[in-house]
């Protein structure tokens, strides 16, 4: 599964993450490393898989941990209707 942002949102990398707009409300979303990672990956095609591959090589972490934080990252993109699994 792969995600695209939602046609009212826009997004701005930054040193330590990327901000999301909502141009419908005006809200600012930060994110944080990691959920840049995360995001930027399913924007690439990539699967969660590939995500937690990605934050496992430069982490100190078990894989079933970075899986579920994951996870919990992509069901919050949908869950606000800033990102659109596809």
């Amino acid at each position: 599964m792969t995600l695209r942002l939602a046609e009212h949102v826009s997004m701005t990398t930054t040193e330590d993450g990327a901000v999301l707009l909502d141009e419908r409300t005006g809200r600012y979303w930060q994110l944080n490393a990691t959920g840049s990672v995360v995001l930027h990956t399913l924007l690439e095609g990539g699967d969660q898989e590939a995500a937690v591959r990605l934050l496992l090589a430069g982490a100190d972490a078990d894989s079933a941990t970075v899986g579920v934080d994951v996870a919990e990252v992509v069901e919050h993109l949908c869950s606000t209707g800033l990102a659109v699994r596809r």
